[in-house]
């Protein structure tokens, strides 16, 4: 579906239109007019104007969830729906902002509770907002359950703070359970996917996160990669699933990565450069230590790395996927037994993707040395206590 809209004083007229992506085929368009005070209802005339087009016969059930919530102010969903984009464009600390403003003006909102805790928990990790962002989320969430108790978005974002601060096994029985009255919502099989993927069930993680895009192919579109076929060794598939973004750090990076490990060295370092001139959070300085490696330039590399690992713990950021990026980066710069240090800490923090430590190419500096090995069997315990459980 795409759309516009153009706005005169209190009066907005939505305009729409229905594709079939296949085919290129226009489905259906239509046109709505509306008084802005009656903002939330465009979900509810868009979506029942579709089903009617489609001629969609829908069950009870399915019914039931279209149903609007309950009434929110004009002002305070306006304020929610700029903090979303703002959220998906990886611009946390205004979304924040945003989000934060639409809670004060109407703070029975449950959804925008949501976003805005999902907005600190990213901001506690890329943006180095540490523990006192995840205790906000944590709140944020808190309050939108108390609203609306089975506001999906919630439990999503809950369970990927859990994911991120080391509680992978708490995380899959909340989403197993959205996936049993939800079973075909594109963000529940991609962060179930995510969780798996913290926890070495790397094909198992690909058929979640393949699923969602099956569903829903824009899904998670900025806001996360699937690092799964990366782990697999399947680098082209990897490159393959980014989207096509230049103005993204967290997407150039990847990027960046992904040629990295193809040893696209020259083409790598030109992506990670630029995502760190971007943004220079958390993963883009990952990224410029990978880039100064390139370069030769190991001690201009370690220092960027022993900086992001102060700030870390002094701010107590969690994202133990991230701690293994910044063991990779010592490690290839050969600093092995910071290297060590910093993969027990990912480990211990919830990061146990066994399969992949055992042939990551970037960890090939640690494999004789016995703490690695103690290391990865402390990972494999997990691991395998991990797939007795849930599989």
């Amino acid at each position: 579906m795409t759309g516009s809209f153009i706005r005169d004083r209190d009066n907005l007229r939505l305009t729409y239109q229905l594709i079939d992506v296949k085919t290129d085929h226009f489905l259906g368009r239509g046109t709505i007019d509306l008084k802005y005070d009656d903002l939330l209802r465009v979900q509810d005339q868009v979506s029942q104007q579709i089903i009617k087009e489609l001629a969609l016969n829908l069950s009870p059930s399915e019914a039931e969830k279209l149903k609007s919530e309950a009434p929110v102010s004009p002002l305070a969903y306006e304020y929610y729906l700029r903090g979303v984009d703002l959220h998906s464009q990886h611009r946390f600390p205004m979304a924040i902002k945003m989000l934060e403003k639409s809670t004060e003006i109407d703070p029975n909102y449950a959804s925008a509770w949501a976003y805005l805790g999902a907005s600190y928990t990213s901001d506690a990790a890329f943006e180095f907002g540490g523990r006192e962002q995840y205790r906000r989320a944590q709140s944020a969430y808190e309050h939108a359950l108390a609203i609306q108790p089975s506001q999906l978005d919630a439990q999503i974002f809950l369970a990927n703070l859990l994911v991120d601060t080391g509680k992978v096994e708490q995380a899959v029985p909340l989403l197993r359970d959205a996936l049993k009255t939800n079973p075909n919502h594109p963000d529940v099989h991609w962060e179930l996917g995510y969780a798996y993927r913290f926890a070495g069930m790397l094909n198992e993680s690909v058929a979640e996160c393949e699923r969602a895009r099956q569903l829903d192919p824009l899904v998670k579109a900025n806001g996360s990669v699937l690092n799964t076929y990366l782990y697999l060794g399947e680098y082209d598939k990897f490159l393959g699933s980014l989207p096509d973004q230049n103005d993204s750090a967290f997407i150039l990076f990847y990027r960046g990565f992904g040629k990295y490990y193809q040893k696209n060295l020259e083409q790598a370092a030109k992506d990670l450069d630029r995502a760190y001139e971007l943004d220079p959070s958390l993963y883009a300085q990952v990224g410029k230590a990978f880039s100064d490696s390139i370069a030769h330039r190991d001690s201009d590399g370690l220092e960027i790395l022993r900086g992001l690992e102060n700030k870390i713990g002094e701010r107590g950021v969690g994202d133990p996927e991230a701690m293994y990026k910044i063991s990779e980066a010592y490690s290839v710069l050969g600093d092995e037994t910071s290297a060590l240090r910093v993969l027990r800490r990912s480990i211990e923090g919830g990061f146990f993707c066994y399969p992949y430590f055992t042939t990551d190419p970037l960890l090939n500096g640690l494999r004789n040395n016995p703490e690695f090995a103690t290391l990865l069997n402390a990972a494999h315990q997990r691991h395998e206590a991990f797939r007795s459980k849930f599989f």
